[in-house]
């Protein structure tokens, strides 16, 4: 499985390489990383079939992650890609806004990757 992750802060890409290290080697998930919605929407533009699922992180400077979210809906419509929502923040704003714009899912920080597996694990594409 082909995942985008998204987010502004860098140490993110190694968290994750640490963390899903043997589901990396065994080649059951595959882990691209954007450190902006900017990035991500040139990331899918050049590959708009690699990423099946994306994570991304909702506050970021420049674009957020809501409104990278609502350009992934409206854009990569065939299908569409999944996208789980990460915040530190667990608000209702954030919560609602992200779900009434197509969210699959929420997630907060700090992340518990044993969920996050069995998220990711479970997701049907």
């Amino acid at each position: 499985m082909k995942i985008l992750v998204v987010d502004d802060e860098h140490d993110v890409k190694t968290l994750f390489q640490q963390r899903f290290r043997k589901e990396i080697k065994s080649g059951e998930m595959d882990f691209d990383f954007a450190f902006s919605g900017e990035e991500a929407l040139q990331y899918l533009n050049a590959n708009e079939r690699k990423a099946v699922l994306i994570l991304s992180d909702i506050n970021m400077p420049g674009m957020s992650g809501l409104e990278l979210l609502e350009k992934i809906k409206t854009t990569y419509h065939k299908p569409p890609p999944v996208v789980m929502m990460i915040t530190a923040y667990g608000d209702a704003d954030n919560f609602n806004t992200a779900k009434k714009l197509g969210a699959d899912d929420f997630l907060t920080k700090p992340l518990d990757f044993r969920l996050l597996k069995e998220k990711l694990k479970n997701t049907t594409l």
